[in-house]
């Protein structure tokens, strides 16, 4: 037997602290021993604390981070769209920074680096699923002290992210629960299966929880523009599912308010004519006012019925884990994950008109996390949401500037699409002129874009 080598049993472990992921040659080369010591050594090192990944010569090793003193794995669940739950595979923290998490024989397409499991921070599947916004933000300042992390979603480590998903995420977007807790939360509420809120009761209901999301996270909208919003259950016949998302106006009766109230209705416009686009489909939605109040009902289409969930992704998360572009352009960034065989040339298409309708309808804010996809081995464009002219938004002390509204214009490759966007942007203008749910001052602005925008599609 074979005298165990604490000194060289250290300075693997040291090694394996500063530099994780290292094959046994890289380590044999490390602390100057051969493979087959390293290999040796390897395995004097307690199983608990040792994480292993690849085959053959793709083999790599780790130890272990503790997340809150606990070195277990985190299972990680899958809802399918009958509600049944699935173990999809396990996390594990990885010393000094990273992640295992196999992710290559489930739906969740993986790069090439991570095939193994080995991720270099949070996986990006999680990274989607994180507490952000709004909602956010509302969960971070009832919850951070309870859960130990800032009231500041934004300065959460990736170990918080864990950390909060494990503990409150069974009801995030899409179809992942992290963590044995956030399992039984979600079966809990799936025994006791709250009623949805029925229809008559619809209107005093949401106002009275518009008015707990505005105790709770702050009156009227923040300096990034987002609406205040609520999730909800509610029975409407003929839709998908009960689960909405519900965003609101403020009931003062500003100016800002007001104009907030018609960027709601112009969404809920929006959203209809968009799905009039070739390849393109939108969330449903429906405009309710009650209490001095606009509200804005959208579907959830990461929910099917009452139990079953779908797995989404915004390109927010794809885009530092596939791509590592600069760019924030859907179209060019659509079209790289073609190049990729994750997306197929029907959704670039439907991306590219999408694109110039949001430009021609005034929306200035088609960040990364407002196009999702579906996932299922490859990406799939998922129906669109937060879409309205949020160039003509407040701003953040409430002012209700003047805006100047040029239209965006094509190259010469790009005119066919921009046509085809224009006659439904100009469709959405004219629109949203002639409903008497928005104010009179705004609809004398979009009646002013429609013939603006107009004058310029005769002049191509």
């Amino acid at each position: 037997m074979r005298t165990p080598n604490p000194i060289s049993r250290e300075r693997l472990l040291q090694s394996l602290r500063a530099l994780p992921r290292r094959s046994t040659t890289e380590l044999a080369r490390t602390l100057t021993v051969t493979p087959q010591t390293a290999r040796r050594l390897l395995a004097e090192v307690p199983r608990d604390l040792l994480l292993a990944a690849g085959q053959a010569r793709r083999a790599r090793y780790a130890l272990r981070r503790a997340l809150r003193g606990v070195l277990d794995d985190i299972p990680l669940y899958a809802i399918d769209g009958s509600g049944q739950a699935e173990l999809l595979a396990s996390l594990a923290l990885v010393q000094p920074e990273g992640t295992l998490l196999p992710l290559e024989r489930t739906p969740w397409p993986v790069p090439d680096e991570s095939r193994d499991g080995w991720w270099g921070g949070l996986p990006y599947p999680l990274y989607a699923v994180r507490p952000q916004g709004y909602l956010g933000r509302q969960l971070a300042r009832a919850q951070h002290r309870d859960l130990g992390v800032s009231d500041d979603p934004g300065a959460w480590s990736d170990d918080d992210i864990i950390w909060v998903l494990s503990r409150r995420g069974a009801d995030v977007p899409g179809n992942l629960l992290l963590g044995n807790h956030a399992y039984e939360l979600w079966l809990r509420n799936k025994v006791q299966d709250a009623a949805p809120i029925a229809g008559p009761l619809l209107a005093d209901a949401y106002l009275r929880r518009a008015q707990e999301a505005v105790a709770l996270g702050g009156a009227g909208s923040s300096a990034a523009g987002e609406f205040p919003k609520f999730a909800a259950l509610r029975d409407l016949e003929g839709s998908a599912t009960p689960h909405v998302l519900v965003k609101f106006s403020g009931a003062g009766g500003s100016v800002a308010e007001q104009r907030w109230a018609d960027l709601l209705v112009c969404e809920h416009r929006a959203l209809e004519q968009v799905s009039t686009l070739p390849g393109v489909s939108a969330a449903h939605s429906r405009i309710l006012v009650h209490g001095g109040r606009v509200f804005i009902e959208v579907e959830r289409f990461d929910r099917v019925g009452r139990h079953g969930r779908l797995a989404v992704c915004d390109l927010d998360a794809i885009q530092p884990t596939f791509l590592g572009a600069r760019s924030t352009e859907w179209p060019e960034l659509t079209r790289r994950l073609q190049d990729m065989d994750l997306l197929d040339t029907a959704s670039v298409t439907a991306v590219e008109h999408l694109w110039w309708f949001g430009r021609l309808i005034a929306n200035t804010d088609m960040h990364l996390g407002n196009l999702s996809f579906h996932v299922d081995h490859t990406l799939r464009l998922a129906p669109t949401y937060d879409m309205l002219p949020m160039a003509y938004a407040p701003l953040a002390g409430g002012e209700v500037p003047i805006r100047d509204y040029t239209p965006a214009l094509p190259l010469p490759s790009q005119q066919a699409t921009w046509l085809a966007a224009c006659a439904i942007a100009i469709d959405f203008w004219n629109g949203a002129s002639r409903d008497t749910r928005i104010s009179g001052p705004f609809r004398v602005i979009c009646r002013a874009n429609a013939a603006r925008l107009r004058d310029v599609a005769e002049k191509l």
